[in-house]
Order: C-alpha cells, then structure tokens, then sequence
C-alpha cells in the first residue's frame, strides 16, 4: 500500500483537529517550498468541522498560522446541483471557511455543477486543470499534482463521488468523470482516480460507528476495488494518511 499511515483518534471533535493541524502544517510547507498551496476540498461533516476549526477567529493558532491568500482551493469531487443548494459541496465549504477567511476570488476554482449536463460541468473542470497546473501547454500528458486532496468514506466504501459499479473508478485518461450514480438518480462530478492518486498528501477523514465495516474492509479486506472504490487510492508519489475516530476504527485488527 506504500506510505500510509492510519492514526486513530479518541472522537469526532479529535479528528477535526487533528486534521486541521495537518491542513496547516502542509500549506505552511508548500508556501514555504514552492510559494503556494493547491488543495482538493471535500464535502461531509468531518471535512465542515475541520473548515470551521481553520476560520474560527477564537482558534489563532489555526487560523492565524494559514496563509490564505497562497492558497488554491479546488473540490475532489461534487453533487450536480446548483452552488447555493444545500447539498453543494462548493456551498459547505463556502459558508464554514471561504466566506469568513481572506482569500481572493480568483483562487477558488469551484466545479460549475450549475450546468443542466453534467458531463459539460465534469469537462469545464477538466479544462480548468490543465489551464491552472499546465498553462503554458497545448497538449497535456502529465496529471495535476495537487499539494493535499482531501477526502472521506462512504458506508458502502465509496470515496469523493467514486461509487461501486461506476465506470469512473476505471477512467484512465480524463481529469474529471461524471457517472451516473443510480441509488441516487444523479449525476456526481469527480476527480478521476489518477488524480486523486497523484497528489503529494491525501488526507481521508472518517468518523462514526456507520462507517467502521466499511473502514475495516477498505483496509483490511480483500482488494475488489469495483466494490469499494477507496481501496482505489493509493499514491503513486505521495503519502496516504488515515484519521479516524475510535467509533470507525473499531472493527480494525491494527493496534491503538
């Protein structure tokens, strides 16, 4: 599985700050080294607890220490709805952190899931990568290398919007995939899984008793990445870390 590491935390509260404080510390480090950060937001309520965490004004260990304005902010993934829905992912992100923080406008490269066709809104932000990582080429053969991508764990193992049985989990040569994703009747809008793999830190938040079966099958199961597609990611030049609560962990072999 190459680098992963699984840390496992005493409760929800925990794992948001924890992830918070490895949020900082990556984009302190990228800044530091190469002037900027590029993050792939996620959506669920883990990920909006720690969102919350960085823009507190009573947190200026958090907030203070994140250099806002040197930060790129993109989605792993999103609903194909508009962005002030409530199930935008754009629209969590934007009312727990964006909107309360000092970013500019240009640095927030949101997925226009606002688009009746969804597989237009997947290739307008395909094109939006290759104009942000590759600007200066016509023709791209290398993948974006995002700083952090962000993601979660669904109860029946899917990760961003890569569900089981959806022909995004083998799309090898887009950015960006829209599968249809029938148990809900919608569309979704994704990162590919090369992407996702290509990042230099993927940092999977889960929390709840829910997800604990499926946490222990990802991990410690069989590899049938078409039935649970977070057995999918696996950096290919990067670090994979787990945080999870001890409610999801507790099906796990692993000690701690």
């Amino acid at each position: 599985m190459g680098n992963r590491d699984i840390r496992i935390l005493a409760d929800a509260g925990e794992l948001s700050r924890a992830a918070a404080e490895e949020f900082v510390r990556q984009a302190e480090e990228a800044v530091r080294t190469r002037g900027l950060f590029t993050v792939a937001l996620s959506g669920g309520s883990t990920s909006k607890a720690m969102y919350r965490l960085l823009a507190n004004d009573d947190e200026p260990l958090l907030r203070g220490r994140v250099p806002w304005g040197k930060i790129h902010f993109f989605w792993g993934d999103e609903r194909h709805v508009p962005p002030d829905h409530l199930d935008s992912n754009y629209r969590t992100a934007h009312e727990a952190m964006l909107s309360r923080v000092p970013i500019p406008a240009e640095n927030v490269h949101r997925i226009k899931a606002e688009d009746p066709d969804a597989r237009n809104a997947a290739a307008d932000y395909d094109q939006q990568l290759r104009t942000f990582f590759f600007p200066r080429r016509m023709t791209v053969e290398a993948l974006p290398r995002f700083d952090l991508v962000l993601l979660g764990l669904g109860p029946d193992g899917h990760t961003a919007s890569l569900f089981p049985g959806t022909d995004a989990i083998h799309e090898q040569t887009r950015f960006v995939a829209a599968p249809w994703v029938e148990k809900f009747h919608a569309y979704r809008i994704t990162l590919a899984p090369p992407v996702l793999n290509n990042a230099a830190c993927i940092l999977v938040l889960v929390s709840g008793e829910e997800k604990a079966e499926a946490l222990r099958t990802v991990l410690e199961g069989a590899y049938q990445p078409d039935q649970f597609p977070a057995q999918l990611i696996r950096p290919t030049l990067g670090s994979l870390l787990w945080l999870v609560d001890r409610a999801a962990a507790r099906l796990l072999r692993l000690p701690g």
